[in-house]
């Protein structure tokens, strides 16, 4: 049996300040949760372009692909309750005082201090975040 594999990109939208952007899902899985904006890749579209389309069509916030710094592949199985997914994510550094919107599939968008995150992020979204914010060696 074949396993169908989809293909999702996640951003790290960061202030220098210390704050990250997160979107309250407005569908299941994790309806109400918090989670990184990201979505699907879409057919001719590279991941990191799908990254940069998603952060604006969520948040409102744009960037260009080429501002995106790639953070990791996270692809474990189980990662999604809907099914096998792998998700590329991304760093964006975004300037304080960036306006945001919540739209397409997005209840609420907000600056969440890293210091004091909600309780738990939608599926392994925390574990991006950490790889994002880690020290540099």
């Amino acid at each position: 049996m074949t396993e169908t594999i989809r293909y999702t990109a996640d951003v790290v939208a960061l202030t220098p300040d210390g704050n990250v952007l997160l979107i309250e899902r407005d569908w299941p899985p994790y309806e109400g949760a918090w989670a990184l904006p990201g979505g699907h890749v879409d057919s001719g579209e590279s991941s990191r372009e799908a990254a940069a389309r998603e952060l604006a069509e969520e948040t409102g916030v744009h960037v260009t692909a080429d501002d995106l710094r790639e953070i990791g592949t996270w692809d474990q199985p189980g990662r999604d309750p809907r099914g096998r997914y792998s998700t590329d994510a991304y760093l964006a550094v975004i300037p304080v005082g960036t306006p945001i919107a919540a739209g397409d599939d997005a209840r609420t968008a907000r600056w969440w201090p890293l210091d004091n995150l909600p309780g738990q992020l939608a599926f392994d979204h925390a574990d991006i975040l950490r790889a994002a914010t880690a020290p540099t060696p």
